[in-house]
C-alpha cells in the first residue's frame, strides 16, 4: 500500500533538498511531479489538484526560496498538506457516559466489515471493555455463523436470534441484553450488499434512528480506488457517519482512494486493517503515514508495537543479557517470535527513519518462509545446543538440517550470523563501558 506513492515522493524529496537554491519555476516542476505522482497513485484528480496549488501558494513566497534551506521548506509544507489531507489529528471513538456505548458498522459485501467488528471487539476487550457482537447481517448466507466463529477466536459473546428477519428489532433486542448483562459496548455488524442501494441505506437509516448509535463507521476496503469516493459519499449523505475504517491497508493497492474519500467527505480514519489477525486493527495517525510516505520513518508506532508483544520485565531480562554477552539462541528465538507478532517485515522497517526505501527489497527477500526456516532451525536443535552452540559439530548439523527440513549450508549461515551479532554486542557494551567508539569491524561503505 502507498509503495509508488512513497518512491514517486522520496524521489521529488531528494531533488529538491539536493539543491540549494529555488526559484518559482523549481516549485512548478516540483508540483507538477508531486500531482502526477498522487493521480498515478489514484487520487482523485480534484483533490490533486488542489492539494498542489495549496503547497505552490505557500512555497513560492519569499520566507521560503529566500531561506537558507528552500528545498527543506518546500519538504515541510507537503508535510503538513499531506498530514491535513489524511484527516489533520488522530480521532477517537466516542464512548458513552450512561449505558453502554453502540457502534454501527457499515458496508459493502468484501470490505471486511465481520472481521473488522471481530477485531474492534477484541481490541476494546484487550482495553478493559466488555464488547457484545451483535449479528444483524439476516440475509447473506453464514453471516451470522461467521460473526459468531469470530466472536469466539476474540472471546467476545455475540449476539444472536436464530430465525429473525428484522435485523432492527435484533439490535434492539442486543442493546437491551447488554444493558442486562452488563456489557459496556455493543458493536453491531450490520447487512450488506454488492453495491450501493437504496433498499440496504433504507435499513442502515431505520436501524440509525431505531438505536442511535454513538459511532456510525464505514467499513472501506483500501482496494475500491476511486469507487470508494462516490459509495463514501452516499454513506455519508444518508447516515451521517463519524468516521472510516480502512481494510486491506496491507495489500497492494495505490492507496489514492482513502486520501480522496478523507478529503471529499471530511471524515476523519479512525482505524485501519493491517493484517488478517485479530491484533490486525491499528489507530490512525494522518502525521505517522505522512512521515512514512515521504520516507522520515515512524518511530512511535514501533514502538508501540513492540510494547504490545514485550513486558517491561521480559525486556529488561533481554537488556541484562545482551550486557553480558550471555544472549542465546533461545533468546534469539523468542525475539524473532516477538518480531513476527509486530506485522509484516517489511511494514516494519517502513517506520524506521531512512530505511524504508533502501531496505525494501532486502525485506521482501526476507519474507515470513526464511523467518519460519530460522525458527524451525532453533526448534531442531536440543536445549544446550542452542544455550551454547558451539557445541553444534557436523554431525549435529546434519541431524538439525534434518530435523527442520532445511540443508546443512542453511544451518551454518544461522549459526555464523548469530556468532557475527554476538561479536558486534560485546564490541558494542566495550565501547558504552570505556566510552570509546572503537574500531568498525567492518569497512565503512
Amino acid at each position: 500500500m502507498f509503495e509508488a506513492l512513497q518512491s514517486r515522493f522520496q524521489s521529488i524529496i531528494q531533488r529538491l533538498t539536493g539543491r540549494g537554491i529555488l526559484s518559482e519555476a523549481d516549485v512548478d516542476a516540483a508540483m507538477r511531479d508531486v500531482r502526477l505522482a498522487l493521480l498515478e497513485a489514484d487520487v482523485n484528480f480534484k483533490v490533486a489538484k488542489a492539494f498542489t496549488e495549496r503547497v505552490r501558494a505557500q512555497a513560492v513566497g519569499q520566507e521560503v526560496l529566500q531561506s537558507l534551506t528552500p528545498g527543506h521548506q518546500v519538504v515541510k509544507l507537503v508535510y503538513e498538506e499531506l498530514v491535513r489531507l489524511l484527516g489533520g489529528s488522530a480521532r477517537e471513538l466516542r464512548f458513552s457516559d450512561r449505558g453502554p456505548t453502540i457502534i454501527l458498522l457499515a458496508g459493502l459485501h468484501g470490505a471486511g466489515k465481520t472481521t473488522t467488528a471481530g477485531k474492534l471487539a477484541y481490541r476494546l476487550r484487550r482495553r478493559g471493555r466488555r464488547p457484545l457482537l451483535v449479528a444483524t447481517d439476516l440475509k447473506r448466507p453464514a453471516a451470522v455463523a461467521q460473526l459468531q466463529a469470530v466472536g469466539r477466536q476474540a472471546d467476545v459473546t455475540v449476539f444472536a436470534q436464530e430465525g429473525a428477519t428484522d435485523p432492527v428489532g435484533v439490535a434492539r433486542a442486543a442493546i437491551a441484553a447488554a444493558e442486562a448483562g452488563g456489557s459496556d459496548t455493543v458493536i453491531i455488524d450490520s447487512a450488506g450488499r454488492l453495491h450501493v442501494d437504496d433498499a440496504l441505506m433504507a435499513e442502515l437509516a431505520q436501524m440509525r434512528e431505531a438505536v442511535t448509535p454513538h459511532n456510525v463507521l464505514l467499513v472501506l476496503d483500501a482496494m475500491a480506488g476511486q469507487d470508494a469516493v462516490a459509495m463514501a459519499e452516499r454513506f455519508h449523505r444518508d447516515l451521517t457517519l463519524d468516521g472510516l475504517v480502512v481494510t486491506k491497508l496491507d495489500g497492494d493497492a495505490r492507496g489514492g482512494g482513502v486520501l480522496s474519500v478523507v478529503e471529499v467527505t471530511g471524515c476523519p480514519v479512525l482505524f485501519t486493517g493491517v493484517s488478517e489477525r485479530l491484533e490486525g486493527l491499528e489507530p490512525f495517525y494522518p502525521d505517522r503515514l505522512a512521515s512514512r510516505i515521504l520516507g522520515m520513518g515512524d518511530v512511535l508506532t514501533l514502538v508501540e508495537k513492540a510494547q504490545e508483544v514485550t513486558d517491561a520485565e521480559t525486556a529488561a531480562q533481554l537488556e541484562r543479557k545482551l550486557r553480558r554477552a550471555e544472549f542465546t539462541l533461545e533468546d534469539f528465538r523468542e525475539q524473532l517470535r516477538a518480531v513476527r507478532k509486530m506485522g509484516p517485515l517489511d511494514s516494519l522497517i517502513e517506520m524506521i527513519p531512512g530505511l524504508g526505501g533502501r531496505m525494501r527489497g532486502a525485506a521482501a527477500e526476507m519474507d515470513e518462509r526464511q523467518l519460519t526456516r530460522v525458527e524451525a532451525i532453533i526448534d531442531s536443535m536440543t536445549p544446550g545446543e542452542r544455550a551454547a552452540p558451539q557445541l553444534i559439530d557436523g554431525s549435529r548439523r546434519r541431524r538439525i538440517a534434518r530435523g527442520s527440513g532445511t540443508s546443512v549450508q542453511d544451518v551454518n549461515r544461522l549459526l555464523r550470523q548469530f556468532e557475527d551479532a554476538k561479536r558486534l554486542i560485546k564490541q558494542a557494551g566495550g565501547m558504552e563501558r570505556t566510552g570509546r567508539r572503537g574500531r568498525l569491524p567492518f569497512p565503512p561503505h
